[in-house]
Formats: structure tokens, sequence, C-alpha cells
């Protein structure tokens, strides 16, 4: 039987149970070990993970927030289709990574990166400040000093520093809020091994000129330089994750 302590629900450990639930329904929903239509009880989810019925409601409340499921009073709590779900989600997108659709999932992100950031570099062009200008030089060239010596970590560090500061310098909200969705594709990329050993030298060259055009202020160039570092990207995974 589970208590609700001083440090919330299951005690000092609840908020790390609360993750433990969320993360392992997340992920068979998303494998689909948990189908479309298929009904989970409360009451067996909180018996499996020795879970509070708080901790229980509150990992359903983020499932329904994502889209995930639905709970109906009397039926339980439905896995709703596919189709419905927030794949931009950061958790579904990592979650769905993980699992074996891996190569689709990372084709379709890949695609839709590849429609949005030449965009947003033509776009940084214009409307990045000095600031923003600067951060973008000092990524690249971290790119650059971690592009050897399997430093695939720091690597993904300033590769997602880059391409965050060019959907914010774009000046749209909407590229911006796309961060998250590329942080999650270049992290999946490199925690599941798509990417080699050391990153292709010819995409790390790339993302130096495109924060060179940015800085200049030539759209033009940041935008088809950008499109070149997403086609290169399609083609790793023609031959990492065929």
């Amino acid at each position: 039987m589970t208590t609700e302590g001083p440090g919330g629900p299951d005690g000092p450990g609840g908020q790390g149970l609360h993750s433990h639930v969320l993360d392992t329904l997340g992920l068979a929903i998303t494998a689909g070990e948990h189908p479309p239509g298929s009904v989970l009880r409360t009451d067996e989810i909180a018996e499996r993970f020795g879970a509070s019925r708080t901790v229980v409601r509150e990992v359903v409340r983020v499932l329904e927030s994502m889209q995930l499921v639905e709970s109906r009073r009397r039926v339980g709590v439905t896995v709703r289709p596919t189709e419905e779900w927030n794949v931009y989600d950061p958790r579904v997108i990592r979650w769905r990574l993980a699992g074996a659709d891996r190569p689709r999932q990372l084709r379709s992100l890949t695609v839709l990166r590849s429609a949005i950031e030449p965009v947003a570099a033509g776009l940084a062009a214009v409307r990045a400040t000095p600031e923003q200008c600067a951060d973008l030089t000092e990524a690249a060239l971290g790119m650059v000093s971690t592009s050897r010596g399997h430093q695939l970590d720091g690597y993904l560090h300033h590769d997602i520093a880059f391409h965050r500061i060019v959907l914010n310098a774009s000046g749209n909200e909407m590229f911006a809020r796309l961060g998250d969705v590329v942080a999650e594709v270049l992290t999946g990329r490199t925690r599941h091994a798509v990417m080699f050993h050391d990153p292709d030298p010819a995409a790390v060259t790339l993302h130096v000129r495109v924060a060179e055009a940015v800085r200049e202020g030539d759209a033009a160039a940041a935008e088809a330089l950008t499109r070149q570092i997403a086609v290169g990207a399609l083609e790793e995974l023609d031959v990492l994750a065929p």
C-alpha cells in the first residue's frame, strides 16, 4: 500500500516514480505495445508500479495532454489513434525514437527540418542581433573543436545550440518553438548511434559558412547552405538508418 509523505506523492521519491511510470507507459504506447483502442486500468498501473492513485492520475493527465490517451469514467484510460497524438511534443519524439520505428521517425523529422530551417536561416540573416550572430559563430566554432576524437556529446551540445539560435534569430515565434523538436532529433541521432563517430567534415564546414552568411546579412546564402545541411542529413540516414 502506497502513501503520500512530505516529499509529495509516494514520499521523497515521488517525482522519480512519476517520471518512471510516465516514461514506461509512454514508451509502451508509442511502441505499439498498447495499440489504439486498448484500455489501461489505473488500478492495474498503480499495482504494477507500486504507485499511489495520485501519481497515476498525474501520469494520465500528462499522457492526455500529449493526446496519447483519453480518460473516461467507467471505461478507463483508452489509447487514442496515432494520428491524434501530439507528435511535436519532445517527449513523444524521444519515445518514438527509442522504438523500432526509429528510421521512419528520423526521416520524417529530418524532412520537417529541411522544410523549416533553411527559411529560418534566411530570415536570421536579416533579423539576427549582433549578440545572436556572435552566439551562432561561437556554436559553429564549438562544433569544429569537437568534431574530431569521438567527442559526440560535446559536439551535440554545440549542434543543438547552433540550431536553436538560428530558429530564434529568425524572429518567427512558430519557428522558435521548434527548438525543442530539433534538439530531440539531434539527441536521438546521437544516443541511438545514428551518427558517424566523427561528424562529416563537410557538414561541419557548412555550419561555419551559415554562421558567416548570417553575420554578413546574406539571406540567400544562409538559406542555400542550410538546405545543403538538410540534404546531407537525409543522405546520412540512407546509410545509417535505411
